[in-house]
């Protein structure tokens, strides 16, 4: 028996490619598993993925609604008894939707009217202006910034306003409720009230600008309703026939949302978040506070504002601007469009934090969680977690506990005195601990062990976790900021003015908290750069606990990327711990014909000098020579654009000073190349990429080519794409591995041999595994690198490889699906004149 293939409702006619990922998605979230998904870019997978998750949602909806309304009666009740009281559900459960979808109808009937009313010329009506600004903290003695008295909290550690909670709610949260009047115990009236929690897709990216891209490919598609929905709303104002829209919301930080000048010129999104929090302090007076806040007074306009987010596709922006357009906060009013949402977008930080999740009130539970861009999960989730504090920071927190400390020693109290000078001891431990490190080591990275951070006189007595939680509790950081700023502005203690847009003591409270965490998770480094600046690093090793929450809530995991290859780790690594019956990976081929893309490995150049970029040879004057002359010979060949990407900004600055140093009787390659095509050189200054690249783009269009030599794991190799003209060459100069010798690197190979160990393996596997690791991390950089070329159907350039090690099969392996069948079976074979042969038969049928 076939089974009819299955209608995703995709806006064009779908390759093959993309019905199979289609497929393979649907499948992924029907069988609640986790799926790793590689589609190279260009493929169309954004649109698939949208497709592919929406449809499963419709369908679902369609499955759940049934059995919500499909009573079991009692086999003693009449039929028509039970055939009523199904009725009667059905009939609730419709309307408590209808009403939404109707509200949303009218909005959008609205929002097309007043659109054709402009277009017509006719002028728009006056909105009602508000205010753009909110106050600071007024000025008077200084007492405002006097810590609260601090009780004790209850033997597991929460106060006791939050166990009627069930632990659910933050004592900050129900604090901040209980400010605006909203009720701080959920009653069932309340619940009764709230729109029901629909069935979500969770979608996740790097980036708000991918999270636009994907809106506006959200826009494209258009599903079939949901069954209920087939009850009359009304008619479409232009078609007559009314369609459901996709509920989306976007979601963002302050720094995206934030509508009130004065704190959104604050700067940084830790600035923003602190700025914002003291305006909803207790002691600013109730004209200072910010005016855009949701509170009980005007619910009205929240759920207004709930309506308005829902009833059409709207991006980021258009968010804020909604927010700004009816006067209200759109970033704290968000959280009332969650429950009824069918898709949320969301960046990365605010969906794998689960403090960022609980501040937003977001639950995964039963739900489905899609990351795009997924290549670099590990890495992402190892940085959040991560935290370095510089010596400076921990000398110029003790200045401002020092100047807080002089107005106010005499006033605390209790609970206040003593967890305050356990802050001091605490801080003065590390920074001593810095000191002497720093001293003995002489600017080398060295692995920190707790004990001596904590070796301070009292300090081993200290309880970090409750010294942590009273840091959250009291809002020591902001009484502390807050004073000092206020003892500048007086002249008061010869304080200085505020040198930094974060509290200082904030980021330092972030650093102690990672004192807490297991020793096996992650370790303490101590760093020094080239001038001499000191700093602390914790460095989260195992991403596993952090992402496992997630993975065990969400009813489906879905990873996808267009270079997620090689895939081991994430099993190995990330979800070690599901599984292998629920784990799910997927690779495809290009859209592109076989003929349009050409790779090679070169393993010598034309004279037979071995191209071997291993840390040892490859600042040897004959390689880098012979790398120029091959590159000679490539940017001859290769139409338009070439980039080249080099393993680091150090070796490429290296190549480009011997590259330009005069030869006897020659010129030097540097001046031969720029003969070619013009030359240009990525910085690490990132502010310069945009115009490099701008410059680059102008010599492509203006038809003298380019070369544009960049650096794999640098601002151009990731979120650039070099289609058409703009990549015709894509090389990858030698292999990227990180410095194995560093600390930190020690340290990851350390635990990965350790964890093996305690799977139950034996040493040997253990050093294979963090060998693997090890060449993952960089064929992980390569393959993004790669990524950068071929972005549609129609597009064509050729991949060449520089490096004798990408001729081994344990390399070449770990290279996509879609590269390794561009590769030529004997490929070892060929000789570099061979390789520049095949490379000009290959561009002169297209060019």
């Amino acid at each position: 028996m076939t089974t009819s293939p299955r209608d995703f409702h995709h806006p064009y006619e779908p390759y093959e490619i993309q019905k199979q990922l289609m497929n393979a998605v649907y499948d992924c979230i029907s069988e609640g598993k986790v799926g790793i998904f590689e589609s190279p870019t260009g493929t169309g997978k954004s649109l698939s993925l949208i497709c592919s998750t929406l449809t499963w949602l419709r369908e679902e909806q369609g499955r759940a609604f049934t059995q919500e309304v499909d009573l079991q009666g009692d086999d003693a009740e009449p039929e028509w008894i039970v055939e009523q009281a199904k009725r009667h559900r059905t009939e609730k459960l419709i309307q408590q939707r209808l009403d939404l979808e109707s509200r949303s109808s009218e909005i959008r009937r609205n929002e097309l009217r007043q659109k054709i009313e402009y277009v017509r010329g006719k002028p728009a009506k006056k909105r009602v202006k508000f205010s753009q600004e909110g106050g600071l903290l007024e000025l008077g003695d200084g007492d405002q910034f006097l810590l609260d008295d601090y009780e004790s909290d209850d033997e597991k550690g929460r106060p006791a306003a939050a166990m009627s909670h069930g632990g659910a709610i933050s004592s900050a949260t129900i604090e901040l409720m209980q400010r605006l009047g909203e009720p701080t115990k959920l009653t069932n009236k309340d619940a009764d009230t709230e729109p029901p929690d629909e069935l979500k897709v969770f979608f996740c990216s790097r980036t708000h600008s991918q999270l636009s891209q994907f809106v506006s490919e959200l826009r494209r598609v258009r599903l079939p309703s949901a069954p209920w929905f087939d009850r009359k709303i009304g008619p479409s104002p232009t078609s007559g026939q009314q369609q459901q829209i996709v509920k989306h919301l976007p979601l963002g930080s302050r720094k995206n949302l934030c509508i009130n000048t004065k704190v959104a010129m604050a700067g940084s999104t830790t600035a923003i978040n602190e700025r914002c929090l003291e305006l909803q302090q207790p002691s600013v007076s109730q004209e200072k506070k910010c005016t855009f806040l949701p509170k009980k007074e005007n619910e009205a306009l929240v759920n207004d504002f709930r309506d308005h987010t829902l009833a059409r596709i709207r991006d980021i922006e258009d968010l804020g601007a909604l927010g700004k357009r009816m006067g209200i906060c759109p970033y704290y009013s968000a959280r009332a469009s969650i429950r009824p949402s069918e898709i949320v977008t969301l960046p990365y930080q605010l969906l794998l934090l689960k403090s960022a999740r609980e501040a937003l009130g977001i639950s995964l539970k039963g739900h489905i969680v899609v990351i795009d861009e997924a290549h670099n999960l590990m890495d992402a989730i190892s940085g959040m977690h991560s935290i370095t504090v510089s010596h400076l920071q921990l000398h110029r927190c003790q200045g401002q506990l020092r100047i807080y400390l002089q107005k106010f020693r005499n006033k605390l109290r209790g609970k206040n005195r003593v967890y305050v000078t356990q802050i001091v001891r605490l801080i003065d431990s590390v920074t001593q601990c810095i000191d002497e490190l720093a001293l003995k080591n002489h600017g080398n990275e060295v692995l920190v062990d707790v004990s001596k951070l904590m070796g301070g006189k009292g300090v081993d007595q200290i309880n970090l976790h409750k010294l942590v939680r009273y840091l959250n509790d009291s809002k020591l950081a902001r009484k502390v900021d807050g004073y000092v700023d206020f003892a500048a502005d007086k002249g008061l203690d010869g304080s200085d003015s505020r040198t930094a847009s974060t509290p200082v003591l904030t980021h330092v409270q972030g650093f102690l908290g990672a004192l807490m965490n297991p020793t096996a998770e992650g370790r303490f480094f101590l760093e020094q750069d080239e001038s001499s600046s000191v700093a602390l690093r914790y460095m989260l090793l195992d991403p596993t606990y952090h992402f496992k929450e997630v993975v065990e809530e969400a009813r489906a995991v879905v990873l996808a990327g267009g270079t997620m290859s090689p895939m081991d780790d994430y099993a190995r690594h990330l979800f070690a711990y599901v599984p292998a019956e629920r784990l799910k990976t997927w690779s495809c081929g290009h859209i592109i014909p076989k003929d349009n893309l050409f790779v090679r490995s070169i393993s010598q150049s034309s004279d037979g000098t071995d191209l071997d970029f291993s840390f040892t040879k490859r600042e040897s004057v004959p390689v880098v020579h012979a790398l120029g002359r091959c590159i000679l010979e490539m940017a001859a060949t290769i139409p338009d654009g070439l980039v080249l990407f080099f393993p680091s900004y150090a070796y490429l600055d290296h190549v480009a000073n011997q590259w330009q140093k005069a030869a006897p009787n020659s010129t030097n390659v540097w001046n031969r190349l720029e003969r070619l095509k013009p030359v240009f050189m990525e910085s690490k200054c990132s502010s310069s990429v945009e115009n490099t690249l701008l410059q680059y783009s102008k010599a492509i269009d203006k038809g003298s080519g380019g070369i544009l030599l960049s650096v794999v794991g640098g601002k151009l190799s990731e979120g650039i794409n070099f289609s058409d003209k703009l990549g015709r060459g894509v090389a990858i100069v030698g292999l990227p591995f990180p410095n194995i010798q560093s600390a930190q690197w020690k340290a990851k190979m350390e635990y990965i041999e350790r964890s093996t160990l305690d799977r139950g393996g034996t040493s040997a596997e253990g050093k294979a595994a963090g060998r693997e690791f090890y060449e993952n991390a960089c064929m992980r950089a390569v393959n993004q690198s790669i990524g950068r070329a071929i972005r549609h159907q129609k597009d064509y350039a050729s991949i060449l490889l520089l490096d004798r090690r990408y001729s081994r099969t344990r390399i070449s392996d770990k290279l996509p699906g879609w590269i390794k069948q561009g590769l030529p079976p004997s490929n070892a074979a060929f000789t570099f004149p061979d390789i520049i042969g095949q490379l000009h038969s290959f561009f002169q049928p297209k060019h």
